[in-house]
């Protein structure tokens, strides 16, 4: 598949997976790979604490101002990254000031009305971000718009809960707000999930279960899956050790022995989960390579891009 089209069959990519599988490093790659397609992609993270600046190498952590990460990218010098973060009491204090009523959300805040509304309408801080991310995918700011979303269970409850709150309320505007975001949700043009995986038994397991419950329970558009982490290939691990280290003391040898045997273990198991992913689920799949570093960082990012837009290149 051609990486321009990939990132053209919609304006919004929301990424989801469970906790610690890289869903985070994802986002960043697919900002950094969507932008040296030439493309202007505007970046959102959902949960305030995450290093998602770091990885697209913001010099500070995202916080609700949107900051220019990269500019002149990809063919023409046209790609480039913003991002910022997107939590509910600034989607809603966004909301009182465009409406002239900024003064209401201190007293707001101050005297807890918030977090009374949000327990007593379940789901209604999700709607204030999920439709500030509406605004922003309506705004055409951006070419493509990229959301790091919560992690899978909540996502699914993210997710749902304009078609929660558009069933209980009956009118005013948190109904026509939902309403509005159930529309872009069920819109492929404008909205797909991208369910991030670990090629292990539980991640795979548990993202599944996420694709087949957002697509019935919330009724979104599927992107390819993104296996990452995946164990690079290595030819000749099995081989006879070559002469030079035969040399090796008894316990060097033994030392290298082992490691291969775990490395062909574990790349075998990877396979193994690889495809049992695509016997359960009729998506594509992108692999990303497992990149051996104590951490990430905005580098590492730019390189697994490149193998994120080989993986779309492979795709059917």
């Amino acid at each position: 598949m051609d990486p321009q089209a990939f990132f053209a069959a919609s304006r919004l990519l929301i990424v989801a997976g469970k906790g610690g599988v890289g869903k985070t490093t994802v986002s960043a790659v697919l900002a950094r790979a969507a932008a040296s397609c030439g493309l202007s992609v505007l970046v959102l993270a959902v949960d305030p604490g995450t290093n998602l600046g770091t990885l697209l190498g913001s010099a500070a952590p995202l916080d609700d101002t949107e900051v220019t990460i990269a500019t002149g990218l990809g063919p023409g010098g046209t790609g480039s990254i913003r991002a910022r973060s997107v939590t509910a009491p600034a989607a809603l204090g966004e909301y009182l000031e465009h409406h002239g009523l900024n003064r209401l959300l201190g007293r707001l805040i101050r005297t807890g009305v918030l977090d009374v509304v949000a327990t007593a309408a379940p789901g209604i801080d999700d709607l204030l971000v999920l439709g500030k991310v509406k605004a922003f995918e309506r705004g055409g700011t951006a070419d493509l718009v990229i959301v790091d979303a919560p992690a899978a269970g909540h996502a699914i409850t993210f997710l749902r809960s304009p078609r929660g709150l558009a069933e209980v309320v009956g009118g005013g505007p948190i109904a026509t707000q939902a309403a509005e975001v159930l529309a872009m949700l069920g819109d492929e043009a404008r909205c797909r999930v991208l369910l991030v995986t670990l090629a292990e038994e539980t991640p795979v397991n548990e993202l599944v279960e996420a694709a087949y419950r957002l697509e019935d329970e919330v009724g979104i558009a599927l992107a390819p899956v993104v296996v990452n982490a995946v164990y690079p290939v290595i030819d000749g691990l099995d081989a006879e050790l070559p002469a030079a280290a035969k040399r090796l003391p008894a316990a060097a040898r033994t030392a290298l022995a082992g490691a291969a045997a775990f490395r062909n273990e574990r790349a075998a198991l990877q396979r193994q989960q690889t495809e049992r992913l695509a016997e359960r689920l009729p998506l594509g799949q992108i692999t990303l390579p497992f990149r051996f570093t104590a951490g990430l960082d905005a580098d590492d990012v730019a390189a697994l891009a490149d193998d994120l837009l080989a993986g779309i290149g492979g795709l059917g």
